[in-house]
């Protein structure tokens, strides 16, 4: 089978990494990759987001199955170009239609999707003007703090936690008259602020079933301890033990379920990954965002964590036959800690070299994987903001932060940050001793 992985980042060099266990380096594509990828998979540079440049590579290079790992590529209507062009000739694509992919890139849409059909998330209200979003918070209805999403697409960052009116005001009126998200802040979404852990559920689709994949908890804050500005994640792990047998019917039965139903009632049938971001409220888990695709860094700690071979499972759900599928996960842990670039998540710096790559790829149980990455000669440099993404694995959580933070402690570049606290977590809700930091 001769697959296609769209995509660069550390999420994707997680899919081209558990693919390659699968299927050779001859049959495996990535567009457009990273530096990482290359030992696994043949890098092709096209621009993943124009739609007739993945359908050319997909016949030029006959390829069986296409794997979409970020969302701009949903959004702009990929699979729906996908199905037009090669309908039922054998060429299959797992992802959501542009529709579908509502879900994440319109908060507005998910929302009242959501209200729709009786998903459990916050209450909220959809404001086009500013006027109205800034009364709206002025009359204090849901009190404070307020949640204030930018509704369309913002890299992870379009959300705004006010701890007061005044913090209100400033976000307002900074993502719908200065344009602080773009176009994706011009309608916004007003929430209550929901109390409680977050946790990651993942789903493969069919358009009818969701076959639970794993779980993971995630850290999105910048700085240790969840403090500073939000970013697109500084680490997670998994899988959360938080999400025990008896709450993951719930979430299966009140959240995963109600969303299939319901986009197939309405016509647009969703498949692919389904990434429910969760609050555990006291009365019960609350939906706060949905994505349509794995996320990153929870991509890179949950797919080592799938038990059995992949590629059956993605071909599945591209064919909307997961009816008789299980999954069956392993045991362990696994850790992930997102190094990333001096000024992330606001202005990054990038071309710093890298030194240590290889050093901590050969330690046991540790796996690396490039985000924002590029060769310069013979050196791999940064690009980004986000650069790698260290993976430990262990038996428990504490060894597996060990690993974790060993690989990173290998690892070098001018400017590089990273949290020292992921995992912690964990080891509190398992009652297990803090690991030094």
């Amino acid at each position: 089978m001769r697959l296609l992985v769209i995509g660069g980042g550390g999420r994707e060099h997680a899919l081209v990494s558990r693919c390659a266990k699968e299927t050779g380096r001859d049959d495996l594509f990535v567009a457009p990759g990273n530096p990482g990828m290359a030992a696994c998979a043949r890098l092709v540079a096209i621009n993943p987001s124009q739609p007739d440049e993945v359908l050319a590579l997909v016949e030029r290079e006959q390829i069986d199955l296409t794997i979409v790992g970020p969302e701009l590529p949903l959004s702009v209507g990929l699979v729906d170009r996908f199905i037009e062009r090669f309908g039922a000739d054998g060429r299959l694509i797992v992802g959501p239609t542009q529709a579908a992919a509502q879900l994440e890139t319109s908060k507005a849409f998910a929302k009242a999707f959501m209200a729709r059909h009786g998903v459990p998330t916050a209450r909220f209200r959809t404001f086009d003007d500013v006027e109205g979003a800034l009364a709206f918070a002025r009359a204090g209805s849901f009190g404070f703090p307020l949640v204030l999403k930018a509704d369309g697409l913002a890299a992870g960052k379009g959300v705004v936690i006010a701890p007061d009116l005044t913090a209100a005001e400033v976000a307002i009126r900074d993502a719908m008259i200065e344009q602080r998200f773009g176009a994706a802040g011009a309608r916004l979404v007003i929430e209550e602020c929901l109390a409680g852990p977050e946790v990651s559920f993942f789903a493969l689709c069919d358009g009818r079933l969701g076959l639970p994949i794993g779980t993971a908890q995630d850290h999105k804050r910048i700085f240790d301890d969840d403090r500073g500005p939000n970013t697109g994640g500084m680490g997670a792990f998994a899988p959360s033990p938080l999400v025990d047998a008896g709450l993951h019917r719930v979430i299966m039965q009140t959240v995963i379920e109600p969303v299939l139903a319901g986009m197939a009632a309405e016509g647009q049938p969703f498949r692919g990954f389904l990434y429910a971001g969760l609050m555990l409220t006291a009365d019960g888990p609350k939906v706060i965002e949905f994505n349509v695709r794995l996320g990153d860094p929870e991509a890179q700690v949950i797919l080592s964590l799938i038990d059995e071979p992949l590629l059956p499972l993605l071909v599945a759900s591209a064919k909307g036959d997961l009816a008789s599928r299980t999954v069956q996960l392993a045991p362990g842990t696994r850790v992930g800690v997102t190094v990333a670039s001096r000024g992330y998540p606001e202005q990054a710096e990038s071309g710093q070299v890298i030194r240590g790559l290889d050093e901590a790829s050969l330690l046991p149980d540790v796996a690396v994987f490039h985000a924002g990455t590029a060769r310069r000669g013979d050196a791999i440099v940064t690009a980004g903001g986000r650069v790698l993404t260290v993976v430990g694995s262990g038996a428990d959580y504490a060894s597996a932060i060990a690993r974790a933070y060993d690989g990173v402690a290998h690892v070098s570049f001018d400017g590089m940050q990273f949290r020292r606290d992921i995992g912690q977590k964990a080891l509190a809700a398992t009652g297990q001793a803090q690991v030094p930091r």
